[in-house]
């Protein structure tokens, strides 16, 4: 009789699936991060794969990675190390072993560590287990690929469509390890290769022959329970930041009236966002693919001018192009926004890692006196939040807003609440209201100072507008310098006064510690986790996280300057450290910067924060 496995509980805990490019790694995580999420665990996701379509195969280069943790308390980032890897070939364990916690369960596809794919992924021996000194690790050796063609012999199917079934056999054995029912992701599988019954049959095979080698092979073998969290009540799904930011628009579009139109060219990262958008026909949405990055802003441009809500999306390397439209923009007074999925720079540099390189490109990359709105989203679920209110800031204000993302968030997924209704305020475009003949163009709301919105076509309202500059009343095109000036400073003013109605800055943790944490962007989960580390361990710190960027909240200077010591982290050199140093030049600002293309450690944090408290 097989010996009964003993389930361990825990908390939490991460699991990186890691193969070569084409063994489907990406689909494998997602069908567990969706299966962790139904069971009613919070979970936080981070995909990581090569820049080239198809990379090397075998090769360390070639790897591609998605690490999910899930836990029943509630979380805030993918996780530093991963409890459990599953490695595909000897190129992923050899990517992997730095991410790897003390003790970890590693599943290896051990078919393929055979001499090639050793000597490809760079060992020297044919024994990788002690070249890499994993005698502490708990090794489950499982013959994937010849079990997965075992499992499928009798369906007559062509070896290719075999070879890339092995990756459900490996997240049957990961199903096992965690206990977990198989019926959720078997209709997944059902709905995805609806196209091909047997394809979708070959696959659920695989997936319960996986889990019963588990069951079988490996009975005594630990296995692990993680309770459901306790989330807020309400309608959940998974959800990556890209997504959520074409959903975002969608909720400001119904919300202001207005129609939603897109035009975007397509790049990495941010091309999802121009495909979820471009299925939604069915709710108006109208998405023009261009053939280029200036004519994506220009029609979004033109499609504002026209009444409608102006979207265009892009990388680093877009929004440069795009930085003289972005002028006309400005000066024409008219509602955009542009989202800004950063990655890793300068030029194509690392086109599938993050960074947080773009933020004084965003803040300053035009010519002339050219003030817009910049904000930043700070997990993948408010993505949607920030993406509904910087259409609500553009439309109300008449200005364009630079959206800022970063590939972390892009690609990495988190339970997310369906809102309900009234939980977002309605968004009211400052369309005209005076009699024609009382109008002028750039007659301003006295209190906001935005310019009033005239559609064209609307008898009595026509008037031009565009890139020369404008008269301050009448918008007639004005060369008089001392109109250039006033207009330059109410441009300015516009944007300063947002400040009056955007949320103050929130603290996190202790009012009277010693140290303030710093951050903006996708960098908050990290953050977070590090200072709960801090107090748990009985230290003071705190802090504060900027969504809004320019302007600044109003309560920015209080905030920071009542902490002794402040330290700015981000994924660049600095960028926003020099920014508020160009605000507040009384205030001394630390900083903890990375580039590495990679997210913080909440490790690497805590550490440099400890340091700090202990000078």
């Amino acid at each position: 009789m097989a010996k009964k496995s003993k389930v361990i509980e825990r908390d939490e805990v991460v699991v990186r699936f890691s193969g070569d490019s084409g063994d489907g790694m990406q689909l494998t995580g997602s069908l567990f991060s969706f299966s962790s999420a139904v069971y009613g665990n919070d979970i936080s996701t981070f995909p990581d794969f090569p820049a080239e379509i198809r990379a090397p195969q075998g090769t360390v280069g070639g790897v591609s990675g998605f690490q999910v943790h899930f836990g029943h308390s509630e979380v805030y980032t993918p996780g530093d190390k991963a409890d459990v890897l599953v490695a595909m070939n000897p190129a992923a364990l050899k990517a992997n072993l730095e991410w790897l916690k003390p003790g970890a369960t590693i599943i290896i596809d051990i078919d393929s560590f055979d001499d090639k794919n050793l000597a490809k992924a760079g060992y020297k021996s044919n024994d990788p287990i002690e070249e890499d000194n994993l005698g502490s690790y708990n090794i489950i050796k499982a013959p994937i690929t010849t079990l997965t063609k075992e499992s499928l012999k009798s369906m007559e199917l062509d070896n290719k469509t075999i070879l890339r079934s092995k990756n459900m056999y490996a997240l049957g054995l990961v199903f096992w390890l965690f206990n977990r029912p198989l019926k959720d992701t078997e209709q997944i599988i059902r709905e995805k290769f609806s196209k091909d019954e047997r394809v979708a049959e070959a696959n659920i095979r695989v997936l319960e022959d996986g889990y019963n080698y588990g069951v079988i092979i490996q009975a005594g073998t630990p296995s692990y329970h993680i309770s459901p969290a306790e989330l807020k009540p309400g309608v959940y799904r998974n959800i990556n930041g890209n997504r959520a930011i074409a959903w975002g628009f969608l909720l400001a579009a119904e919300k202001s009236g207005l129609e939603l139109f897109l035009g975007s060219y397509p790049i990495t990262p941010a091309t999802e966002i121009l495909q979820e958008l471009s299925a939604r026909k069915d709710l108006g949405v109208k998405v023009f693919q261009a053939e280029d990055e200036i004519a994506g802003i220009s029609t979004a441009i033109g499609a504002s001018f026209a009444g409608n809500l102006g979207i265009t999306s892009t990388s680093g390397p877009g929004l440069a192009l795009k930085s003289e439209a972005l002028g006309l923009a400005v000066m024409a007074e008219l509602p955009l926004v542009v989202v800004d999925v950063q990655r890793g720079g300068p030029s194509t540099g690392l086109p599938t890692k993050t960074e947080q390189a773009d933020l004084l490109q965003a803040l300053y990359g035009r010519n002339g006196e050219s003030p817009l709105v910049v904000m930043a989203a700070s997990s993948p679920v408010n993505c949607f939040d920030y993406a509904f209110y910087a259409a609500k800031v553009a439309i109300e204000y008449m200005t364009p807003v630079i959206l800022l993302s970063d590939g972390f968030l892009a690609n990495g997924t988190q339970p997310w609440r369906i809102p309900e209704d009234g939980e977002f305020p309605d968004i009211i475009p400052p369309f005209v209201e005076k009699p024609p003949e009382k109008w002028n163009v750039y007659e301003r709301d006295p209190e906001k100072l935005n310019r009033y919105w005239a559609l064209p076509g609307t008898p009595g309202y026509q008037h031009r507008i565009g890139g020369l500059e404008k008269d301050f009343l009448t918008g007639e095109v004005s060369y008089d310098h001392h109109n250039h000036d006033k207009m330059v400073r109410i441009r300015q003013q516009k944007i300063d006064r947002i400040a009056d109605f955007i949320p103050p800055l929130e603290i996190h943790g202790d009012e009277d510690a010693e140290l303030l944490i710093v951050g903006w962007g996708g960098t908050f989960g990290h953050l977070y986790t590090a200072l709960e580390e801090i107090q748990k361990e009985g230290k003071k710190a705190a802090l504060v996280h900027f969504s809004y960027i320019s302007p600044l909240p109003e309560n920015s200077y209080e905030v920071l300057k009542r902490y002794p010591k402040v330290v700015v982290c981000e994924l660049n050199l600095g960028q926003f450290a020099g920014y508020l140093r160009s605000k507040f030049p009384d205030i001394t600002f630390g900083q903890y910067n990375k580039v590495e293309g990679l997210p913080f450690t909440v490790a690497e944090l805590k550490n440099h924060f400890e340091k700090i408290l202990e000078k």
